[in-house]
């Protein structure tokens, strides 16, 4: 399984409503998520920073790179907006991160 992890960045305050929003998760999105192969999936946030760490974990062969073009990942990037750095089209501003370290 293919491991991956990247941060984000939230706006200041915006901490309790971006966890109100993802304790909702739209169960579309969910499936969304699950069709393209993502099989673990789990954010952590920084309070004092507002710096969010995300790491996914993806099937082999997993279609992720397609997401951006489905309806409900766009109308989710539209609807956390608000809450966090973006790029023009909404998605989030992302940070790939280098694994330098892993034990099993």
């Amino acid at each position: 399984m293919e491991e991956v992890a990247f941060l984000m960045q939230l706006r200041p305050s915006a901490a309790a409503e971006y966890r109100r929003r993802h304790d909702a998760l739209w169960p579309e999105l969910a499936a969304a998520l699950r069709e393209a192969g993502i099989r673990d999936y789990s954010i952590f946030l920084d309070p004092d920073s507002g710096r969010l760490f995300a790491v996914q974990k993806r099937l082999p062969g997993h279609t992720t790179a397609g997401l951006p073009a489905t309806a409900v990942m766009r109308r989710w990037w539209t609807y956390m907006a608000d809450l966090m750095d973006t790029n023009a089209d909404h998605s989030p501003w992302t940070q790939p991160l280098e694994r330098v370290f892993h034990l099993e």
